[in-house]
């Protein structure tokens, strides 16, 4: 028989139940909204300059694919991202506007999206080409050596840098405030963001406590922010990184990684039913890096060669000399391009993306 006693002790259960999973929904979901809010903030402040939009690719988000829309991404390093410059000095976004106007076949207007991003290799390819299958686009561009010429087998290039983030892996959206609170005090603490991309430079200003203080809050929050999206990888937990045979490209040692990895992100592509140009990127300079880079290239255009024979779907264009590294009007770092560099660059894929965009409006292979 129930009671009033029994129905209370029920209802009193219930309450507490409910009470419980509104405190862990308040406690889980107001921070997550707070982070996602300054987040967003975060997107929209920084896009032009040196940062990245929401789904994690530089340059204003595209729209949905229209009948006459030609789409081409850029994929590499910091070169093809535009380390540097603003997001249209770089290179995806000159030659967007060296495309404009022009037609091929049905064809009426060009969409260039900058896939690239600092410190990223050939390895970083494929995963990029997955992640973005959703832009439809119609020829991939593969615009990157400089960070692969270490050529070490024993230690090769993995970088993925979205696939970092389990937010993203799982979402597709790609937070910013942890890396721009990062940047922000590595700015206070050595005086230059580049010391978390590249070799730090050999003189930094010495910052007075007061600013040590503000770096590490900025770094401490940042890491909060990396320890939440840690927690989140334990459900989405990738596979270890590694390069499967690279022998079996053909090239010599010790670019047989980059072959390898090259040749996995064409094979993707014409897979699902798109072109590939690859590109060589402006040569670089010293007797020693030229003459590396020089066969590091020549290497992977072999391989191209021997794989792609005939096949107009896959392109090779070299640009190793349509920047001088040393002109510093060029190039600000002898590496990384400076506007009117990147003006050059663009100017020498106008070609090779007209007469692949006309191949693919004549329904050509």
């Amino acid at each position: 028989m129930t009671t009033a006693s029994n129905v209370t002790v029920r209802f009193s259960s219930r309450r507490r139940l409910v009470y419980a999973l509104a405190a862990v929904t308040i406690a889980i979901g107001v921070p997550f909204f707070l982070l996602l809010g300054v987040d967003i903030y975060l997107h929209h402040k920084f896009e032009r300059s040196a940062s990245f939009n929401v789904w994690g690719y530089r340059g204003p988000v595209v729209g949905r694919k229209k009948t006459d829309e030609y789409r081409v991404v850029m994929l590499g390093g910091s070169a093809a991202y535009g380390y540097g410059t603003n997001w249209d000095e770089a290179i995806p976004a000159v030659l967007e506007r060296n495309l404009e106007g022009r037609a091929a076949g049905s064809f009426r207007r060009f969409t260039v999206i900058n896939l690239g991003y600092n410190n990223e290799g050939a390895y970083s390819f494929k995963f990029t080409l997955q992640d973005y299958l959703w832009l439809k686009y119609d020829v991939a561009c593969l615009y990157e050596g400089y960070n692969d010429l270490m050529g070490d087998p024993q230690g090769p290039n993995l970088s993925v840098f979205r696939h970092d983030s389990p937010v993203f892996r799982l979402t597709g959206y790609l937070p910013i405030f942890p890396i721009v609170f990062k940047e922000k005090a590595a700015l206070m603490l050595t005086g230059t963001m580049a010391t978390m991309y590249l070799n730090p430079p050999k003189t930094v200003f010495r910052p007075g406590l007061a600013t040590k203080a503000a770096a590490e809050v900025l770094r401490g929050a940042a890491e909060v922010g990396q320890s939440l999206e840690q927690q989140l990888g334990r459900i989405t937990a990738e596979p270890p990184r590694r390069i499967e045979a690279p022998a079996s490209t053909g090239c010599n040692s010790p670019w047989q990684e980059y072959c390898r990895s090259t040749m996995e992100a064409v094979d993707f592509a014409l897979q699902h039913g798109a072109q590939v140009i690859v590109a060589t990127q402006p040569y670089g300079l010293g007797p020693f890096f030229r003459a590396r880079h020089g066969e590091q290239q020549a290497e992977m255009a072999a391989m191209l060669d021997r794989r792609y024979p005939g096949d107009p779907r896959v392109r090779y264009v070299n640009l190793g000399d349509t920047v001088d590294l040393g002109d510093p009007n060029l190039s600000f770092d002898r590496m990384h391009l400076t506007a009117a560099g990147s003006v050059r660059v663009a100017a020498g894929f106008v070609q090779p993306v007209m007469e692949m965009a006309a191949r693919r409006a004549a329904g050509a292979r």
